[in-house]
């Protein structure tokens, strides 16, 4: 009998992501100036109002509210009409030191001593129903939110949009896994009051079925395309109007959309947040790093999907353990213990070695900090970062390093495929 799953999205300009957006900025301009910084930044937003804490240890000292200011206003937040504004909230500033008990147990001379940052386990996950391999629920609802801020952005056909936003995406699958059709869509997006509730929502519905989902659904592959029929379910803003939205609306805090950041429910969390942490905190580079192996596991061909946990004690360098589970997927003839002591063989997993190979120390976070951390394309930008007396850096960097597939040929010679 076939079945639904369900994944969910939120925007940019979603009360938690803003704050996470803030936490990974903050931690750029430290990364920016030093790299060896340690940082773990915490951001609630509200109405008018940033409250910024945590704990840094950094030769560099970075213009927090300059920072703050852009990362608030590349976001959309520019008007007074949001009670939320880039260029007028207040900002408190909470951070201080870093703890020298937590310290003493991370830095140790060379990157193979390096021990973790915290104990904990984190998980990677990929599947190969979609090109990036990330589960197809979780992709579509990132893919409408983020042709929603492009929408929002081009302002000439949809010109009433504002920067929050959500999606929800179910999908109806066969008894063998393989994604059937798509049974329900949801998008509730934040807009300006242009009109009288019935006219506005009207709009607002016509408007996301016919300009957003076509631009969605043109954006995939033709076998996703064929997914989106004539019978789906639309829930447009279904709970009505939705004028007063993002930290006016709702306060926001860093770390609270941690399934939309990593892979949608599929798989599994260890729990701990990524956005404000430098790589020193495993909770961060190491699902990092397991996503990269589950990925190119995936795409060497050892199995159809795969989960790969790893697990730290605080202050040490070896990992406590590495599990697989590939769900019956598997096209070697191992059980999944043997393929996960080959992937302890392929890949080092100590958190310095593998802050080195990702190019983690690099300031390379603010991207990932809204529509998910995991299936993004490996790109080279050009940023610019803000120290506190004034000075600008500009520096290349290579963002998403853990979503290359540079390991296929090393696991295939191992796996024998």
């Amino acid at each position: 009998m076939s079945y639904f799953f369900t994944s969910e999205s939120v925007s940019e300009g979603h009360p938690d992501k803003v704050a996470d957006q803030i936490s990974d900025a903050i931690l750029d301009n430290y990364l920016a100036f030093d790299p060896y910084s340690k940082v773990a930044c915490e951001t609630l937003v509200t109405t008018g109002q940033v409250v910024v804490a945590g704990e840094v240890k950094s030769k560099s000292s970075i213009d927090f509210h300059k920072v703050i200011r852009n990362a608030i206003n590349k976001i959309g937040y520019v008007k007074s009409d949001y009670m939320f504004d880039g260029r007028s909230c207040g900002i408190m500033n909470a951070v201080h030191d870093q703890s020298s008990d937590i310290n003493q147990g991370v830095d140790r001379g060379t990157p193979e001593d390096q021990g973790a940052g915290d104990q904990g386990m984190m998980f990677g996950y990929a599947t190969n129903e979609t090109l990036n391999y990330m589960p197809l629920a979780l992709e579509i609802s990132h893919r409408i939110l983020r042709e929603l801020a492009a929408l929002r952005r081009e302002n000439d056909s949809i010109q009433y949009l504002r920067p929050d936003a959500k999606s929800q995406v179910t999908i109806q699958y066969s008894d063998d896994n393989k994604p059937e059709r798509i049974e329900a869509i949801v998008v509730s997006t934040q807009h300006d009051d242009f009109g009288a509730d019935e006219v506005m929502l009207a709009q607002i519905r016509q408007d996301m079925i016919k300009i957003l989902i076509p631009r969605v659904k043109h954006s995939f592959g033709e076998a996703t395309q064929k997914l989106f029929g004539e019978d789906i379910k639309f829930h447009i803003n279904p709970t009505g109007k939705f004028v007063i939205g993002g930290p006016h609306g709702d306060s926001g805090l860093t770390g609270r959309k941690i399934i939309v950041d990593t892979y949608g429910g599929k798989g599994a969390h260890g729990g701990g947040a990524f956005s404000g942490k430098d790589p020193s905190k495993v909770d961060r580079s190491a699902a990092y790093a397991m996503r990269h192996i589950a990925k190119n596991m995936v795409a060497a061909g050892v199995s159809e999907q795969m989960l790969v946990q790893v697990s730290y004690a605080i202050g040490v360098a070896e990992p406590m353990g590495v599990f697989v589970d590939t769900y019956g997927t598997s096209k070697v003839n191992m059980t999944d213990g043997q393929i996960a002591e080959k992937v302890l063989q392929i890949f080092d997993l100590r958190p310095g070695i593998i802050e080195r190979n990702l190019k983690l120390r690099n300031p390379i976070y603010s991207e990932t900090a809204a529509y998910g951390h995991m299936g993004r394309n490996p790109e080279l930008v050009t940023k610019h970062f803000h120290a506190a007396d004034g000075t600008v850096k500009e520096m290349n960097v290579e963002l998403f390093t853990w979503e290359k597939l540079d390991k296929q040929e090393e696991i295939k010679k191992a796996f024998g495929l």
